[in-house]
Formats: structure tokens, sequence, C-alpha cells
């Protein structure tokens, strides 16, 4: 125990001090930019932007580096006004309670002031607003709106620009050359939906094919008009803004400067090289100024990557996404289903005493599901039909791998591969960027904006049951010892994963800790108190702050959101975080994919304890009394369940995603273990008596 606590705190140290920044770390952009124009296409999809219909912004996009733009802010759909208030906060708006077209600036000389936009900064806590407009007008750059959410994203703490025109018909290239700072709002795609409604629409679609082809033309002619104006040393960013319609997409993404042609347009905040965020817009138009980026911008620079970007290409990932969507209702349901089915089913069996040849096997596909949803990014897939069939095809995999060497005729074989595989599948994920996380339904999706990169609350809940329930394994087959060794080390190693820069998990940590530190324990024979518990729940704390402060000392371009959350704390806005978190957390509890799965699920595994043969004919107390270290592991993981439950906004679906891992496998393994009571491993068993008081 002593050594591998030893070899834990070199280890550690390690990857904490790979956490603090290099001295003289160099920005990640300094292209600088004579003059910048920023063209807000609201309700711009690359699907609209084609010779025929959009040619001014089709040639823009041929000539420019290219990608999708995330428009996520706070709400799950975007309105123009969230939009162009995001542009001027650099933070995601919360404005959705005045969801619509921005307001209409009242003129004022040349310039022109926002009605009420105080209002936004002293009662609707959008306090953050005008924070461009202010960095501009501290470094003495003058700016031109043209149009009211270009004056919105523009406008200063008092709700003021300078420089204001309502249409780029009023605008020629004299007074552009003015300013190094353009900005217009092209509204046509969005319009028709805010004059029939007020609003975004909520269930029809109030346009015709035709009569969206016809706003796409009236938006292409007024960017047109700008385009042809524009002094020739401009750089030009073009912005799908907002959504338009009650499905969030992934919108169109475009920076026009010499040298990019082709190329893909990501930034680091996403840590993808085609995707992008709104707050990015903001501080690349800083950037490009040579005006400092206030702390609280949570964007970084666009930056330019590899050539070969196509509108095919971003087509394709919004509609990856958009398969997710549609599907992830269903999917969770079907896990739901199955799981209770399973249990409803495994019950009736077991009572009888019949039947058990079918059902190992059945736990053990069901356990396999999973790791089967992220793998199936391993290969390309363009349907609904595709995906499905890749990830039946992964689970008949994994399945099969459990069955077929001489581990299956082991009691743990089978459990031990399926652990195995989900953790090694999520680690491996996480070393190489997280590729299958990406478009997964147990993952995230960028038109979402959850996340974009890192470990998910989900990831974290199959991490965590896959690394302790298969370490465990170890300790049953070769003793005490280096079982210890092999929970604390290989679960620091999945930990700090999870927390680090790769992972950029905060909760994860904060639960992985204790369920590191509880198998540990009873593994050792120790036993765990409340009050040793509730020490490690706060080491788990201690942690990720450690994690939380080493990732704010990065340059700003370089932090995660744990870096960010640091900042927030600072600035006095963390508060308005942890309470979306709690309520998404709360909400979670109602849900009715998720919670039958957790019910279901500990109902079982407690009648089964408290009446194992009526119950379950025995089968849990077999698999404990095989592997005393199994339940060690159990014992832990539910441990990270339930904390993981209480600390993420994912709530619930933690919990449900480690028992959907965890309980079939454990009367796969009981079922196995029947006739093999006798069968543990000298020396463990007999020290493992440990309980959690």
């Amino acid at each position: 125990m002593r050594r591998a606590l030893i070899v834990l705190t070199v280890l550690l140290s390690q990857l904490l001090l790979s956490q603090i920044p290099l001295a003289g770390t160099a920005r990640a952009d300094e292209r600088g930019a004579a003059r910048i124009a920023l063209i807000g296409v609201s309700g711009l999809h690359w699907q609209d932007v084609t010779q025929a219909d959009a040619p001014n912004l089709y040639e823009l996009t041929r000539a420019s580096a290219i990608g999708s733009l995330s428009v996520r802010t706070v709400g799950n759909v975007t309105c123009p006004y969230d939009g162009w208030l995001t542009v001027s906060a650099g933070v995601r708006s919360a404005a959705g309670y005045r969801c619509g077209a921005a307001p209409t600036p009242e003129q004022q000389g040349a310039g022109a002031v926002i009605p009420d936009y105080r209002y936004l900064i002293d009662q609707a806590r959008q306090r953050n607003s005008g924070t461009l407009g202010e960095a501009l007008k501290s470094a003495g750059q003058c700016s031109i709106a043209i149009g009211p959410g270009a004056a919105l994203g523009l406008a200063d703490r008092q709700g003021a620009v300078a420089r204001y025109h309502a249409s780029p018909l009023q605008v020629k290239t004299a007074d552009l050359q003015q300013c190094r700072l353009i900005a217009m709002d092209v509204d046509d795609l969005v319009r028709p939906y805010l004059a029939a409604t007020g609003k975004l629409p909520r269930d029809e679609e109030p346009l015709t094919a035709a009569e969206r082809r016809e706003a796409l033309r009236q938006a292409d002619a007024r960017a047109g008009a700008l385009l042809s104006i524009l002094p020739a040393d401009t750089t030009v960013i073009l912005a799908g803004l907002s959504d338009h319609d009650t499905v969030p997409h992934l919108r169109v993404a475009a920076l026009r400067e010499p040298g990019v042609q082709g190329r893909l347009l990501g930034a680091a905040s996403t840590r993808r090289e085609d995707i992008s965020i709104i707050p990015d817009l903001t501080a690349t138009v800083l950037t490009e100024l040579g005006v400092p980026v206030p702390v609280n911008v949570v964007g970084v620079p666009l930056q330019v990557g590899a050539a070969g970007a196509t509108p095919d290409r971003m087509l394709r990932a919004d509609a990856a996404a958009q398969t997710i969507r549609e599907l992830k209702g269903y999917y969770f349901w079907s896990i739901a289903v199955l799981q209770v089915l399973f249990y409803l089913v495994a019950f009736l069996l077991l009572r009888r005493r019949a039947g058990l040849g079918w059902l190992r096997p059945a736990a053990v596909v069901l356990s396999a599901i999973p790791a089967a949803n992220f793998l199936v990014n391993l290969l390309p897939w363009s349907s609904k039909a595709g995906l499905i069939a890749g990830m039946l095809g992964w689970v008949a995999a994994i399945a099969a791998l459990a069955f077929a060497g001489p581990w299956r005729r082991r009691p743990l074989g089978p459990l031990a591969v399926v652990t195995g595989v989900t953790a090694l599948t999520v680690a491996g994920d996480l070393l190489t960027g997280t590729p299958l996380q990406l478009n997964s339904f147990m993952g995230y999706t960028a038109e979402n904006g959850a996340r974009y990169y890192g470990l998910g609350n989900i990831p974290f809940a199959l991490l965590a049951t896959g690394t302790l329930i298969a370490t465990t394994v170890i300790a049953h087959r070769y003793g005490k010892k280096i079982g210890v060794a092999a929970i604390v080390m290989l679960g620091a190693f999945a930990m700090v994963l999870g927390g680090s820069g790769l992972g950029s998990d905060f909760g994860g940590v904060i639960a992985f800790v204790p369920g590191i530190a509880v198998t540990a324990l009873l593994v050792a024979g120790k036993r765990v108190s409340i009050v040793k518990l509730g020490l490690f729940c706060v080491a788990g704390a201690l942690a990720v702050t450690v994690f939380a402060v080493l990732n704010y000392l990065k340059p700003a371009n370089e932090q995660s959101h744990l870096g960010r959350f640091v900042g927030q704390v600072l600035s006095g806005e963390a508060f308005e975080v942890i309470l979306r978190k709690l309520e998404a957390m709360l909400a979670t509890l109602l849900n009715p994919n998720l919670m039958p799965i957790v019910i279901v699920a500990i109902a079982f595994l407690v009648y089964a304890i408290l009446r194992p043969e009526q119950a379950s004919a025995g089968v849990v107390p077999a698999a404990f009394e095989h592997s005393p270290a199994l339940k060690a592991g159990f014992i832990g993981t539910m441990v990270s369940g339930v904390v993981g439950m209480l600390v993420n906004d994912s709530g619930a679906a933690i919990l449900s995603m480690a028992l959907a891992l965890a309980v079939p496998l454990l009367l796969a393994t009981g079922i196995a273990a029947l006739p093999k009571r006798n069968h543990s491993v000298p020396g463990v068993g007999e020290e493992l008596t440990g309980v959690v008081k």
C-alpha cells in the first residue's frame, strides 16, 4: 500500500506539473489585420450557401477558411438577440426571455443608442454586456455598426455606438475606411419568423421552401452590398449567428484573408479544427485589432487549420449531430426498457432456477452496449441505419470476445473483458482528443454545445465503473497487495485523465477519488467509516481545485472550463453557474429514461442482498463470496456513482449508467460462480471483511 502511494504521488506530480504554463508562452494567434468586417447572417446554414441562391456568400466562402459555428447560448435555441449579445459580452447570453430580433437603435447624430440597454446589466444579470464595445473604446478604436444586431454587438456599457447605419445602402467605401472594425446584421432569414410570432417558432415552419429561398436571396444581396464596397485590405468573418427554428444546428463560419482558402476554421475553445463558438468571434475581432482581450471573454481567436475544408464536410458534421439528436431519446428509452425487462426476467428465472444458461450471455450483451456507443465512431457512418447497425456489430464483437478465450470458463472472465474494454475505450478516447465521444449518444454533440471535448458525465461514469471493477479482478487474481497497487495506480491514472486538460471534468474528480479510496481500503481489509468517506470527498474536491487553479494559470486561449470557473469565482459569477447546474441535476431526477434504471437496479440489488435465496437464487451473494474483491469494487463504484450524481449537472444519468454497466455483469458473475463458491483466491477472501459503517 505504501509503495503504491509513493508511485501515485510521483505520477500525480508529473501530470500536475505538466498543467503549469511555461514562461513566455506566445499568443495562439498574432495575425493582425488592417481592417476587419464581421457579417452576421442569423440562421445561415451550410445548405443555404449555394451558387444559385446565394452567389455572394458562395464566392466569399470559396475564398475563405471555413468551419462550423456552434451558436449555443444559455438557452437550447439561440435567437438573433442572444447571438449578437454573446458577441457583445464574449460569454454565452442568457437573454432568452427576450427571444427575438435585436431592438432598433435610436439614431443620435452619426451614432445611435439602444433603448433600455442598462436593463440588461442592472436587472437582467447580463453583467458582461458591452464588453466588446468598452474594450474598443478604451483602446481608441472606432467601429461601424450596420443594422440593429450589429449595434447590439458593438455597443458600450451605456448601449451607445459612435457610428450607426440602418442599411449597407447608406454606406460608401470612404465611410468604411474611417474605422478598422465593421459589423453588419443580416436578419432576412429570420425576420419572417420573428414578424409572424415575435419570436422563433415553437411548432410549425412558417415559410415554404420557395419563401425561404427568397429570404436567402435577400440576405445574400444585403451581404453582397457590403462586400462590394469593403476596402481591399479588409479581413472578413462570416457567421451564422443564430438558429432559425426550434432545432439547433451547426451554422456557417468563414474567415477570408490572404492564404487561407480551402483550410479548416476552428478554435482552441472547442479543441476541434473545424468548430468554433460565438465568443471566439469577440476574441478574434479584438486580437486582429491588437486590442487586449478582457479576462471575462471565454472565447479565443479563430485558428486556421489544415487544408481540405469543404461545405460537404460541414454538412456531414451537422447531419451526424442531427442524427444523434433525433435518435437519442429512443436510444436511452430503449436502454431503460431493456434494463427493466432484464431485471424482471432475471428475477423470475432466478426464483425458478431456470434459464440461467441464457441469462449470463444476455447480461454480458446488455453491458456491452455503452462501449459500443463510442466504438461505432471508429468507422464512418452516414445514416441512421448505418449507426444502428454499427453499434449492434460492436455489441456482438465485445460479447464474442468476452466468451471467446479460456477466460470464459472463469466467473470473472466476461466481466473483466467488458469492463476492461469499456475503460480502455474511454481512456483511449481521452488520449486521442475525444473523437469517439463527439456525436455519440452517451457523449455530446457540437450543436448542443454542452461540451466540445474532454470527458462527458456519462463517459466519466463508465470510465470510473470500468476501471474500479476491472482492477478488482487483478486483486482477485493476484492478491491484495498487487490488487491495491493496481486500484490506486490505474484508478489515479484514469482520474487524472479526467481532471487534467485532457478530460477537463470537474465533478468527475470529486466523485472518482472516494471511489478509488473506498475500493482500495476494502481490498486491503480496512474498514470505511462515514467520517473517512466524507474526508475522501473533501480530498476529491481539493484535487479538482488543484486542476482548476493550474488550468487558470495558463494563458486564456489555453484554458478549459475548469480554469474559467476559477475566473468566475474570482469575478463573482460562479453562483449563477452553480445554480444552473443544480437545476439541471434536479431535473434529471424526473427523467423517465434514467430513473427507472436507478430505481429498478437498486431495488433488485437490495432485495437480492436481503433475501438472497428468494430474490436471486443466491446469485449476488455467490458473486461476492467467489470474489470479495469484486464486492469492494462494486461498493466503490456505487460511491462514485452516488457522489457523481450529486455534484454533476447530469445527475441521475451518472448513477444509472454506472448501474447499467455493473449490475448485469455482477449477475453474470454470480451465475457462473454458483457451483464454485469456494474457489476464491487464498489470502484475499479472509481479509476482505471490511464494511462501510
